[in-house]
């Protein structure tokens, strides 16, 4: 669902049926695919085999590398975003993850994070028409383009990046306390254990 949802946000972006929904389809179907296949392979030389789960991973890294890209990058920049996200976005699940000490049992920042600010900054650098990019749209009423170089552009990308690390530092931060004043940050170690379906539910999701 959520692969197939992303041809919606991606390509419906455009507003209209035309080449930037086109590229942008495209675009997320090789990415994905892309992702889905070094993810496998790095993790396949990594632990001697391939898991479903990292396919899976894989998949759901290279839609969100991706996604800031989509209608912005040529079909060579796709294949790249994907192949760097499967194995970026592995990484950031197994090493980066043990050497920040998070406790992110969904790896949601080393997916979701990671890869966005990849799919970011890989924008700036595969925009470029002499990559295969369309180049920056500058004038969305007369659909002119200028593309101010890779190194500027690149650094555009990466101020909007470090604006976003900013924001959502501090946003998370405020949350953090809010609901650790309110209803805490973890369950009761029992409660844990017992399954949250459970124990916070009342409902068994698995049987047998």
């Amino acid at each position: 669902m959520l692969r197939y949802g992303s041809f919606g946000y991606n390509a419906g972006s455009a507003l209209e049926a035309n080449g930037f929904a086109a590229l942008a389809f495209m675009n997320t179907f090789l990415a994905t695919a892309c992702a889905v296949l070094s993810w496998t392979f790095a993790e396949w030389l990594l632990k001697g085999k391939p898991s479903m789960l990292g396919a899976a991973s894989g998949a759901v890294a290279g839609l969100v590398a991706i996604t800031p890209a989509a209608g912005n990058v040529g079909i060579m920049g796709a294949f790249v975003i994907g192949l760097a996200a499967g194995v970026v976005c592995l990484w950031g699940c197994t090493g980066l993850k043990k050497l920040i000490g998070a406790d992110d049992s969904l790896d949601v920042f080393g997916v979701h994070g990671l890869g966005g600010i990849l799919g970011a900054l890989l924008t700036g650098i595969f925009n470029a028409p002499s990559l295969g990019g369309p180049g920056l749209v500058t004038d969305w009423i007369t659909a002119s383009t200028g593309y101010p170089g890779i190194g500027t552009q690149l650094f555009i990308q990466a101020k909007a990046v470090g604006l976003i690390v900013v924001w959502t530092a501090v946003v998370s931060l405020i949350g953090f306390y809010i609901v650790k004043a309110v209803v805490g940050l973890r369950v009761a170690e029992e409660h844990e254990r017992e399954g949250l379906d459970i124990t916070s539910h009342g409902e068994r999701a698995y049987t047998g």
